[in-house]
């Protein structure tokens, strides 16, 4: 942990925390104070995480806070996002995760709501999403919902979590490519439902109505 940080790489990092959470409030992905975005400082056992109690879309640097993927806080004025025990813990789990976005985004929401995971119904989604899983309802902040989470991340072809009303997780090798990765879900989510009207059925029937095809890589 004796690693130093260059002071511009840092100043860098956190502006990439604030860029990406501030998209992720202005296209409606996050709501209020909710939420929290992490990254991890490439090549360290570091990590920069959102402040608690701070709106996504009204964030500065000063809105986040390094610490270690062990928990300590290096920032010792700010307090990190109630949320950080599982994203630490999928940092420890996994060394290939460079970012960890948790966001609301309403249709996914819905569907972890009415306790459903979407189906993959489109090519984009199944090539960069891969594997969604889920997690029951668990009080926010509780080492038990981070236990679950990071349960599901052990699989590294799983690529999103649904959190039972209360939102979303997804990974990636950096930050910006997890939180794309809650774009596709999202998009996914409100597709699979206007196809299932147009279809005619519950969203999770749609495989009985339409041929789905099978997992498709991603475009680059």
């Amino acid at each position: 942990m004796g690693y130093e940080i260059d002071p511009t790489v840092l100043r860098l990092l956190r502006e990439e925390l604030v860029a990406v959470s501030r998209r992720a409030y202005e296209r409606g992905l996050v709501a209020g104070v909710s939420g929290n975005n992490s990254l991890r400082v490439p090549g360290t056992d570091f990590a920069i995480i959102k402040a608690t109690n701070c709106c996504q879309g009204d964030m500065t640097v000063n809105d986040t806070v390094l610490v270690t993927i062990d928990g300590d806080v290096l920032d010792k004025d700010r307090k990190p996002s109630k949320e950080w025990q599982f994203h630490l813990g999928i940092y420890r789990e996994r060394p290939d995760v460079g970012g960890v976005a948790h966001l609301h985004p309403p249709y996914s929401v819905a569907f972890a709501t009415a306790n459903e995971i979407p189906l993959l119904v489109h090519a984009a989604a199944r090539g960069h999403l891969r594997i969604l899983k889920s997690v029951d309802l668990m009080p926010a902040g509780s080492m038990e919902l981070a236990d679950a989470i990071v349960a599901h991340f052990e699989n590294p072809e799983v690529r999103g979590v649904l959190m039972r009303e209360h939102g979303t997780v997804t990974v990636g090798p950096d930050l910006r490519t997890a939180y794309y990765r809650t774009e596709y879900l999202e998009d996914n989510a409100k597709v699979a439902c206007l196809a299932a009207q147009i279809a005619g059925v519950r969203p999770s029937q749609l495989h009985l109505a339409v041929d789905l095809a099978p997992l498709a890589e991603a475009n680059d």
